[in-house]
């Protein structure tokens, strides 16, 4: 396991879905595929061009999670956050990661949230 996993308070839902963001929400608005999310921030990939975010940029972000292990389109999440840039990863020369930290944090643990609700679907009948 590498370093920055061990240092992390929390787990991080790894899911792939469509994340929107802009410098402002009155200005052009860009699409990245999110990687990773947990209630301090997410992680996404996107285009290298010129909506590319740069590190300490201002971002709102725009994004849906699943509210259960059971990933029904249906019984998604969705957030608006502004947060920070705190990293930008080259993946190739296409491709950017980059890691936001929220201002607010989200009301859930995503990770937590998505394993509680599937354990709470998998019941004796008892219920």
């Amino acid at each position: 396991m590498n370093r920055a996993e061990d240092q992390r308070r929390e787990t991080r839902l790894r899911y792939q879905w469509t994340v929107l963001f802009a410098e402002d929400t009155k200005k052009g608005v860009s699409e990245g595929l999110m990687v990773d999310v947990a209630s301090g921030g997410l992680a996404f990939r996107c285009d290298a061009g010129e909506n590319c975010p740069r590190v300490n940029q201002q971002l709102v972000t725009h994004f849906s999670i699943p509210s259960s292990e059971v990933y029904d389109s249906s019984s998604m999440m969705s957030f608006t956050r502004t947060g920070r840039v705190l990293r930008v990863d080259t993946i190739n020369p296409f491709l950017r990661q980059v890691a936001i930290q929220f201002d607010e944090p989200l009301p859930i643990k995503p990770c937590e949230k998505t394993k509680r609700e599937s354990k709470s679907h998998v019941g004796n009948g008892s219920e």
